[in-house]
């Protein structure tokens, strides 16, 4: 099963901020550091803060935080929220009947059965776990500023 871009964002935003707690970001700052559109990023956001994940404050001091702690974070979900529903074949469309074997075939439970092991093994993680190197994370993601370099004074 492959996650669409749009969950991969969603997932790549709670882990930056999960990576430093209490810290507000920018949708500028995560797009740079993973060197994603902003644009994309701003559908993203508002999505999660929809859901209840994300707290967006406008305006000055505002930015990005997370609205839950991590460990009430639960991935399956966020998954679940974001992919919507799981068709992994045609036979769990809208349109199961134009397989000609769709009445008698058993292709159908199997990969139904794969997709609840899926989201059951989604389902047993929350964010904290994700960010469990959060040290890491931090220095591996979060923009540092750079220091103005000092100019030597003649006295």
């Amino acid at each position: 099963m492959k996650l669409t871009a749009f969950t991969d964002y969603s997932l790549r935003v709670l882990i930056y901020l999960a990576a430093e707690p209490g810290r507000r970001a920018t949708i500028a700052e995560i797009a740079t550091a993973f060197a994603m559109s902003e644009n994309h990023l701003t559908k993203v956001v508002h999505f999660l803060g929809k859901q209840g994940w994300l707290a967006n404050v406008r305006g000055k001091g505002g930015g990005l935080g997370l609205a839950k702690p991590p460990q009430s974070i639960v991935i399956g979900q966020v998954v679940r929220a974001t992919e919507g529903p799981s068709i992994p074949a045609e036979c769990f469309g809208d349109t199961p009947d134009t397989c000609s074997i769709a009445r008698i075939c058993r292709l159908r439970g199997v990969l139904a059965a794969a997709v609840e092991a899926f989201y059951a093994v989604l389902d047993g993680h929350t964010l904290a776990d994700l960010v469990h190197n959060r040290s890491s994370l931090a220095k591996m993601l979060l923009v540092q500023p750079v220091a103005a370099p000092i100019r030597a004074t003649t006295a």
